[in-house]
């Protein structure tokens, strides 16, 4: 018996050894917690950004920022 780290529910056994130690409904609310965007680099592949501040002026060939 596999029980959720969050609340405490059983989780099925299959989910546990794939590394899902959260039941459904906590292993959603976990997930949506994280926030990501995809954004394409210039001349090279696309790039997860999770810091806002790393998105600010990420593609700006002129030096200049703007700030959000």
């Amino acid at each position: 018996m596999f029980n959720c780290v969050n609340c405490g529910e059983s989780v099925a056994s299959a989910r546990w050894r794939l590394g899902f130690h959260r039941c459904l409904d906590c292993g959603e609310k976990h997930a949506k917690a994280y926030k990501h965007t995809i954004v394409p680099m210039h001349k090279s592949n696309y790039v997860p950004i999770f810091n806002l501040a790393d998105l600010v002026g990420i593609n700006s060939k002129s030096g200049n920022h703007t700030y959000l």
